[in-house]
Formats: C-alpha cells, sequence, structure tokens
C-alpha cells in the first residue's frame, strides 16, 4: 500500500515537472512548417512534443502512460498490462478520431477522473488533428 502511494506521488510529481516545462513553451506551434499538411511527420513531431513523454506507439511499450500503439479502434481502459484510472476503466467508448480529438483537447471533459493531470488539454484543433492523423497512419501502416 505505501509502495503504492509512493510511486503515485513520484508519477504526479514527475508529470507536474514536465507539464511545467510544457508551459514555458512559446503558445504557439513550434513545428516547423517546411512539412506538407498531409505528411504523418508533422503529427508524429507534435506528438512528441506534447504526448512522448508518457506514451509511445510501441506495442506492449507501457510508460507512465499506456502504449496507444493501434489506439484507433480499441475500447478505452482495456490493455491488460497497463494500471488504468477506475474512470478510464470504466469508460465505455471505443477511440475513434473523434473521441481522440476530444480527449486531447480536454481529458477531463471527456473522462472525468482520469489520470492525465496535470497535463490540461492541446488547444490548437489543427495540431489536435495532426496528431489524431498521425496516431491513425500507424494503425493503418502495421
Amino acid at each position: 500500500m505505501l509502495c503504492t502511494m509512493i510511486r503515485t506521488m513520484i508519477r504526479t510529481m514527475i508529470i507536474g515537472a514536465v507539464n511545467c516545462a510544457l508551459l514555458m513553451l512559446p503558445s504557439t506551434s513550434s513545428v516547423p512548417q517546411t512539412l506538407l499538411p498531409g505528411d504523418p511527420s508533422l503529427g508524429q513531431l507534435l506528438f512528441n512534443n506534447a504526448c512522448r513523454t508518457c506514451h509511445t506507439t510501441n506495442k506492449g511499450d507501457n510508460r507512465l502512460g499506456p502504449n496507444l500503439y493501434r489506439i484507433v479502434g480499441r475500447k478505452a481502459g482495456s490493455l491488460p498490462n497497463y494500471s488504468y484510472s477506475s474512470a478510464m476503466k470504466s469508460a465505455d467508448f471505443v477511440w475513434n478520431e473523434a473521441k481522440l480529438d476530444r480527449f486531447i483537447a480536454n481529458p477531463d471533459e471527456v473522462v472525468p477522473g482520469n489520470n492525465m493531470k496535470p497535463y490540461g488539454g492541446l488547444v490548437s484543433a489543427s495540431d489536435r488533428a495532426k496528431i489524431v492523423a498521425f496516431l491513425l497512419s500507424l494503425a493503418v501502416a502495421q
């Protein structure tokens, strides 16, 4: 019990430190605009900047957050080897493009009580769309 509490506290502190660092970044996108809008590389760069601290796209590679390998079409909170919040475990939906966009924008609105704290969401609809397109491209390519 004590180990679980300590792990949760450390996890919260790490997420807080990362998000504090992210808050210091400029509010406009720092991704080079030389890439074409439909290029999955643009979505990958945005994913790397906004998501990769906690998530990977590699099958079975859970970190602070669950892996996002083939997230599109997966039931929320269903990876067998990840300790989801009770809110995410009981979320009754399958991830699709629209749900991912809404969740990336405001996780607490989609799944109140999730463990994404202190991540508050990504404001830019354009950046969210590119991240979702990148995640979708991985599901199609694999």
